[in-house]
């Protein structure tokens, strides 16, 4: 059968999701009366819910000439990126996705660069140019431009180009969109630029892990590309990592090929088709699986390291218990080492601390969104602020620090404070140039930890309109200390339930994240004080009953909507000395010492051991 493997790349929110439900409705991979939702590839709860793509997923369409077209959605958001640097060994061509009015960002030039150095042939499509606010040809312009600074060749330079609507199932060789021909001219196109699999099929098996998953009836399921070889359900199977050394024997207890939105079992696959092997417990991601007599393992990428690092810990507070149902350690420690296995990008180390664990990730979205999965698993755990990682240069012995490249952009009114705040965080300006619309695009580059719990300020520095993205730059020297948080917080000093009387008191210290009604603990932050101290407060203090009264003294009590904290919101706000207690029901935020007392003797010690 002719063949055909493609990948979509794409910055987030460009519409590559949306764009493969348009191809699998013209394909006919779904019924004339199936109901399916938008956004078909996204099949994780908390995917549907950002309305991004966290985990890369494989699809397959048969095209009207006999032709089986793999295609391979990818995540859009720099936390995953890793996963779609190995995903272009898969495959032979990629779509190049750009937002016609927000054209190429940092995530798009990340991918193409890892996609041209492979040499694909890419195919440009310029998505959403419905958009009022489009600017076609301009984008046109940048990608070109992108390309070439890349260090494109002539060939890839020569790339094809297509006009598209994925939201309203069309693409076009020009703007005028024919809405008949529907996604046509993308297949034509693929089955013309994209070269067929290079396949060698008189070789024993050898196929690379390039996706790793776990199934809780199969167990680990591996995906990825047979490259040589025929493989057969049920035949005896080994993986080797990437300096020929044994990592297990097995056989293939199922094997699975894609077919529109399903994995279906089938017997046999030959070299070139994208296939996922469930039988082995041990091999992992950029592992060969191969015939038991091969020796030599195929070329791998390998697994970026991550950047950040977050302690997960029991839930001790004095509410503990109350709303989850997995609430001990071990517990705790099988859940994290579970997802460890089936995310390469994740590593967990156990902690000097009793009952926690160091949990080492891309970012604060992958680390928001295990904890949001866990969570509504039923665990109950307490996280502490994120630390950056930091590594040693070998040859000068000095600390190094990831460094981001970061791409704002915002209208001109509100480039001054981006610039300023930014500076404070140790960040180095690199350009600045109109994007169109009366904004500005900035970029800059900046450490990781200076960038940690920005993303809410920087929204309301630009009054919503400001738009952020990031992506790991390099390893840059060490940058010295930047400052804390500006302000302190307002602690609980008793158990017991909020009052509404007490609240109105406490207003003019500080906004409130506590409405009246809600349970407190003694140690549990309820608000943030207007100055750089904590400040400890009475939240349960109700209102003397006198039989003095007076109209003035019988008001209803107005008090201000408390702010309501996201968790990933919560997770950049805390300092190093507090934690962000996470159950199924309740987001609360708690110093890491609940006694007073033992806060304050920290504290002196702290103040002892900095040197004058």
């Amino acid at each position: 059968m002719k063949m055909r493997n493609i990948a979509i790349i794409a910055h987030v929110d460009h519409g590559k999701t949306t764009l493969v439900d348009a191809l699998l409705r013209q394909s006919g991979s779904f019924r004339a009366n199936q109901q399916v939702a938008d956004c078909a590839l996204d099949s994780n709860d908390l995917e549907r819910e950002r309305g991004i793509t966290i985990l890369a997923k494989c699809t397959s369409v048969l095209w009207h000439d006999g032709t089986r077209i793999n295609i391979v959605d990818t995540p859009g958001h720099a936390d995953f990126g890793g996963e779609v640097e190995r995903i272009l060994g898969m495959v032979d061509g990629a779509i190049v996705l750009v937002d016609a009015a927000e054209g190429p960002l940092p995530q798009t030039k990340f991918v193409v660069g890892k996609a041209l150095k492979r040499g694909l042939k890419p195919i440009v499509v310029i998505n959403k140019v419905d958009r009022p606010d489009g600017r076609p040809e301009a984008v046109l312009n940048e990608v070109f431009d992108l390309f070439a600074a890349l260090g494109a060749d002539d060939e890839q330079l020569d790339f094809p180009i297509l006009y598209a609507s994925g939201r309203q199932g069309w693409a076009s060789t020009s703007l005028e969109a024919d809405m008949e021909k529907g996604m046509t001219p993308m297949f034509d196109l693929v089955v013309k630029h994209v070269p067929e699999p290079k396949v060698v099929l008189d070789t024993p098996f050898r196929m690379l892990a390039t996706i790793l998953e776990y199934n809780p009836y199969l167990g680990r399921i591996l995906t990825g590309r047979i490259t040589e070889g025929s493989i057969k359900s049920g035949a005896p199977i080994k993986a080797i990592s990437y300096d020929g050394s044994m990592v297990e024997q097995g056989r293939v207890m199922k094997l699975l090929s894609f077919r529109g939105l399903e994995r279906v079992p089938v017997e046999e696959a030959h070299a070139g088709d994208i296939v996922a092997i469930a039988g082995l417990s041990v091999a992992t991601v950029a592992d060969t699986l191969c015939a038991p007599e091969v020796t030599e393992a195929l070329e791998a990428q390998p697994v970026d390291p991550p950047t950040l690092s977050m302690t997960f810990s029991v839930n001790n507070s004095p509410l503990a218990g109350r709303e989850g149902s997995k609430v001990t350690s071990r517990m705790l420690r099988e859940r994290l080492l579970h997802e460890a296995e089936g995310n390469v990008a994740i590593k967990v180390s156990e902690s000097s601390d009793k009952d926690s664990y160091e949990v080492a990730g891309r970012g604060e979205l992958q680390m928001g969104v295990l904890i949001e999965t866990m969570r509504r698993e039923g665990f109950e755990l307490s996280v502490g602020r994120p630390r950056v990682i930091m590594k040693e240069d070998p040859e000068t012995g000095s600390r190094l620090e990831p460094i981001e490249e970061v791409q704002v952009d915002v209208d001109e009114p509100y480039s001054g404070i981006v610039v300023q705040k930014m500076s404070e965080r140790k960040a180095e300006l690199t350009e600045m140039k109109p994007s169109g619309g009366g904004k500005l695009r900035l970029t800059f580059l900046a450490p990781t930890r200076g960038l940690i719990g920005y993303h809410g300020e920087f929204l309301t520095d630009t009054r919503g309109t400001g738009i952020m993205n990031r992506i790991f730059h390099s390893w840059g020297a060490y940058r010295g200390p930047l400052e804390g948080r500006h302000t302190g917080a307002l602690i609980s000093v008793c158990d017991g339930s909020s009052v509404a009387y007490a609240l109105a008191n406490l207003e003019a210290r500080g906004p409130l994240f506590i409405s009246p009604g809600i349970q407190v603990y003694a140690g549990m932050i309820v608000g943030e004080h207007t100055r750089e101290n904590d400040l400890e407060i009475n939240v349960i203090k109700g209102k003397q009953l006198t039989n003095v009264r007076t109209h003035s003294h019988d008001e209803n009590i107005r008090l201000t909507p408390p702010v309501k904290m996201t968790l990933e919101h919560a997770i950049s706000y805390i300092a190093d000395d507090e934690l962000v207690e996470v159950t199924p029901k309740s987001i609360r935020l708690r110093k890491r010492l609940l006694d007073p007392n033992e806060r304050k003797r920290a504290s002196r010690k702290v103040t002892e051991d900095t040197p004058a």
